[in-house]
């Protein structure tokens, strides 16, 4: 199996926790579940499968996440923003591919709204506030980047994210891209459950194992 040389090392040398204190705080930090106080809590309203595709960081991780949440029907792990000649991991491990590591999310709408997928987006799935990098990964293929599907898509996130910054949620400023989806790719099949395959590998416990748990800790409505 191959994986970036910064994730291999990481794998090698993090075999202990007490290793890799600054990579654990970085995945254990979070805000508690950002609402803004002047947007309301949506329900879900419409009906069917509609589907979502956001970046921040390695996709193993955000993939775990919302693989968690009810409503949620199938979560890939794959490639956004770039073509489809460059859409491998050793091209985009370069980081000049224009390529996010991605995840799509398919959800039923009746079921989970998409503004709640966002709350859990800023919430526990990643740092929107960490520039082309998330934890111990850095690149523009680590950047957070919301790809909407559709108008309605680009203008809850957009005032979700200028909520978020109106009622300094966040200490630092929200530099989460928002841009069209144009395009998205399936990673290769190793990526795919990659939490699931392999949950005792050491990044996957000290970056991606507390995420899972701060969504059951802070969404226990949402946990699956």
């Amino acid at each position: 199996m191959y994986i970036n040389s910064f994730k291999f090392l990481f794998v090698l040398l993090c075999g202990a926790a007490t290793a890799c204190n600054v990579a654990e705080s970085s995945s254990k930090r979070g805000v508690a579940a950002p609402t803004p106080k002047t947007v309301a809590a949506t329900v879900p309203t419409s009906k069917g499968d509609q589907t979502a595709v956001f970046a921040g960081g390695c996709f193993w991780g955000l993939e775990a996440v919302f693989e968690h949440i009810k409503g949620v029907s199938n979560v890939t792990s794959g490639y956004s923003g770039g073509e489809a000649k460059t859409a491998n991991y050793d091209a985009v491990g370069d980081g000049d591919t224009g390529h996010a590591e991605a995840v799509k999310i398919t959800f039923d709408s009746s079921k989970v709204s998409y503004e709640q997928l966002l709350k859990v987006f800023f919430a526990v799935a990643h740092d929107p506030t960490e520039l082309n990098r998330q934890g111990p990964d850095t690149g523009t293929q680590y950047r957070s980047a919301i790809f909407y599907a559709n108008d309605e898509q680009k203008r809850i996130a957009q005032t979700y994210i200028d909520k978020l910054t109106a009622d300094k949620v966040f200490p630092k400023p929200i530099v989460t891209q928002v841009v069209a989806l144009e395009n998205y790719y399936q990673a290769e099949d190793y990526h795919q459950d990659y939490l699931v395959q392999h949950p005792n590998q050491s990044y996957i416990v000290v970056n991606d194992k507390p995420k899972v748990e701060n969504l059951r800790k802070q969404f226990p409505d949402l946990y699956q």
